[in-house]
């Protein structure tokens, strides 16, 4: 996840290699004393926050040890304290949950009843925030040296945000750093030199911003060493976007001037300053577009770059051959582990095989937790963890230092920000340890089934939305007897595929309208970053129904029984990834029916009036 600030001068007294050797020495103290930092940082955050109501409500009293914190304080979930947020949002300005103002709203992709969770966030984040940004290039130096001599191409994008009845932004996690002074202000740093202005990451347009992005790494093309963008879908969604406007582009790069599209006054003053008249480029990018395949489209147009910078863990691994195709099996690099409720980590070794990524979490932004985790045997992508711990299980929790090889585990946090033993909902397996800090693999959300983009979708939320949706086949006496659902990557932008088996007890025929109103209802049933994906982002393509033979969930299960699965234990998977099942299942589609419009969205929460 790169960060990419205004360029401003070299001061004449920087020195790079005393600031790499720094950082890097931060990293060792931090990992060697992992277990004293993660004390001290429970301490600073109960202290600091000794009088919130949250705290006294449970009877902390004042207290800062480990062991009191443990046996006093909850583990907790989203719902637990959203009676506490929403009384933040609505204007209550009492130190609720943190004895510093809440300074804005982070969305969450998680959600909760449809909607984005709000994570409460304080100025002093983006602090925290921008010192494990500050860590990633260095250790990227230690393996790719002389990336200080050219630039990235990133594409980076803001998304819409809202504003909370009692008046707090809230809006996504890059968003609120893209749109901050550290951002926007940042101090000279020659790793932080990248091909898109801020203006341009800055537009609300995504398509003017995008093209203008793209515009300005065309135009810089022999100086990119790097791309990249915060997911790897997002960057293949550059790659389709050049596919589809590369003539567009080029005559801009030809005539020197930029399409009349691009309306943003501060867009094209910044894009100007960098366009030229080149007409030599405008026919080297048409000769390599034009040609009948784009394997290794992105070493051909930018021949410099030493590997894609995206984030390839979890469901993002669906778009690896993607990516393999068009950078002609460059290095993919996952240099960070992030989310909304806190900054977790970096990856040590950057140049692994992306099935190998492991982050070593940074002891000094959060305090972290773990609650051991077993897996359930089965066919589908999610991993059941239960949603309410019971005292044993609370006693369960390890904290950083005493975790073991080998073990999974779901994330706690305990943030400068409000957050006490939150549990973050991510699993992880501890890949090995950096002196005295673990590494971890990222191996999935817990209780997903279905992702594209940022969108997360787990069983009862599909669940629902299919029973909302089979209301419509009630007039022809026709059931839904059987689904199962499948996250399609080979399109771009992906889309979720349901596989529906039907009993038809009545003689009337379904008209195709009727499916696409089912496509509709089920898109209308899912959260609002699956909406927005579909509305506003365009990350995520029509929801497609494929209706099935009579019998094709009995095959399924014969399969399954065939590869070891217990006849007695078998329950249809409400997702399907592994190959040979996907082909089965579409071995038997009898029609297929897309969704014929988007679903409704809108910025914020449906009780809320809404901004841009």
């Amino acid at each position: 996840m790169p960060e990419a600030p205004k360029i401003t001068q070299k001061p004449a007294e920087y020195n790079l290699e005393l600031k790499n050797k720094k950082i890097l020495q931060f990293i060792e103290d931090m990992t060697s004393n992992a277990d004293e930092v993660q004390k001290t940082v429970l301490e600073e955050i109960l202290s600091s926050n000794a009088h919130v109501e949250y705290l006294k409500k449970h009877g902390l009293d004042g207290r800062t040890d480990r062991d009191s914190f443990k046996n006093t304080m909850p583990v907790i979930t989203y719902e637990d304290i959203q009676p506490f947020v929403e009384r933040i949002a609505n204007g209550d300005m009492s130190p609720i949950l943190c004895s510093k103002p809440i300074s804005e709203f982070l969305t969450s992709s998680g959600t909760s009843g449809g909607e984005r969770k709000l994570m409460p966030t304080i100025e002093d984040e983006l602090g925290r925030r921008s010192l494990l940004y500050s860590l990633l290039m260095p250790v990227m130096n230690q393996f790719v040296p002389g990336l200080d001599k050219g630039k990235g191409m990133y594409f980076l994008f803001i998304k819409s945000e809202a504003k909370t009845p009692g008046g707090l932004v809230a809006r996504p996690v890059l968003t609120s750093y893209y749109k901050s002074s550290h951002f926007k202000d940042r101090p000279y740093d020659p790793y932080t030199n990248y091909t898109s202005p801020n203006e341009t990451i800055l537009c609300q347009d995504s398509y003017q911003s995008m093209y203008s992005q793209m515009l300005c790494g065309l135009c810089q093309h022999k100086e990119v060493l790097r791309v990249g963008a915060v997911f790897a879908s997002g960057f293949i969604r550059a790659i389709k976007f050049l596919e589809k406007h590369w003539r567009l582009l080029c005559n801009d790069i030809r005539t020197g001037t930029i399409d009349s599209q691009i309306t943003d006054p501060s867009v094209r003053e910044a894009v100007m300053n960098i366009l030229k008249a080149d007409p030599k480029l405008a026919d080297f990018i048409e000769a390599e577009c034009s040609k009948d395949s784009w394997q290794g489209i992105i070493t051909r147009l930018w021949p410099n770059t030493k590997y894609v910078d995206v984030i390839v863990t979890g469901t993002m691994s669906q778009y690896i051959p993607t990516l393999d195709f068009y950078s002609n099996g460059l290095p993919l690099v996952c240099t960070m582990y992030a989310s909304s409720e806190c900054y977790f980590g970096v990856n040590l070794n950057p140049l692994c095989k992306p099935s190998e990524v492991s982050y070593t979490l940074v002891p000094t932004m959060a305090y972290f937790e773990f609650l051991p985790i077993q897996r359930n045997n089965g066919v589908s992508n999610s991993i059941s963890v239960p949603k309410t711990l019971n005292e044993k299980e609370q006693k369960e929790l390890v904290d950083l230092v005493d975790v073991k090889l080998g073990q999974e585990y779901e994330l706690v946090v305990t943030t400068y920000s409000g957050l006490f033993r939150y549990r973050v909902g991510d699993v992880l397996r501890v890949a090995g340890f950096k002196n005295k800090a673990p590494q971890f693999n990222f191996i999935c959300r817990k209780n997903v089934v279905l992702s594209i983009d940022s969108d997360k979708t787990d069983e009862v939320e599909l669940q629902h939305a299919v029973k909302n949706a089979v209301n419509h086949l009630l007039p022809f006496d026709a059931t839904l007897a059987e689904y199962t659902s499948f996250a399609d990557t080979t399109t771009i932008p992906g889309h979720y595929v349901l596989y529906w088996e039907l009993s038809l007890n009545g003689n009337t025929p379904i008209h195709p309208s009727v499916f696409e109103d089912c496509c509709l209802t089920i898109e209308e049933s899912l959260n609002s970053v699956y909406r927005q994906g579909r509305v506003c982002d365009k990350s995520i393509g029509p929801l497609e129904i494929k209706i099935v033979e009579p019998g094709t969930f009995d095959k399924l299960m014969d399969y399954a029984i065939s590869l070891g699965a217990s006849i007695n234990q078998y329950k249809t998977p409400r997702c399907v990834k592994f190959a040979p099942i996907v082909e089965l299942l579409n071995s038997r589609v009898v029609s297929c029916y897309f969704s014929p419009k988007c679903p409704k969205w809108f910025p914020g929460h449906k009780q809320w009036s809404n901004t841009d």
